[in-house]
């Protein structure tokens, strides 16, 4: 598979908004399920949010929930994260993340990850 991640807009302040989107490529199947993780350096990777293509059922972290919208784009294979309200604790390295297992419960992929990865984004959120 091929990802094409791409951040938009540039250098976020608290309380501001930014939206990653990412497109993949290299399968043909509309069964799967798509989302985002983050890292920051040192620490273990979390699972932000996670969105079935079949019925767009979308699952978050509880520290998101209500800023962060996860969606699927009318461009076939493209998954967007729209942040808003943003905190300096979101400052971190955002990832892309495909699985075809689409009948595991969403929140399981938060601990469980993804099988295919897209190359990571560093988000900067300054105070």
């Amino acid at each position: 598979l091929r990802f094409s991640c791409r951040r938009g807009g540039g250098l976020v302040q608290a309380g501001g908004s930014l939206r990653l989107s990412c497109v993949v490529s290299g399968f043909i199947y509309d069964d799967y399920v798509i989302g985002w993780y983050r890292q920051v350096p040192g620490k273990e990777r979390e699972g932000v949010s996670v969105i079935r293509r079949s019925d767009a059922i979308t699952d978050y972290m509880d520290s998101v929930k209500g800023r962060f919208t996860v969606s699927i784009g009318s461009a076939k294979n493209t998954v967007y994260l729209e942040m808003n309200s943003l905190k300096p604790e979101d400052t971190a390295v955002y990832y892309c993340a495909l699985d075809f297992n689409s009948r595991l419960p969403l929140h399981a992929f938060h601990n469980l990850g993804m099988t295919y990865w897209g190359k990571g984004t560093l988000d900067t959120v300054s105070s």
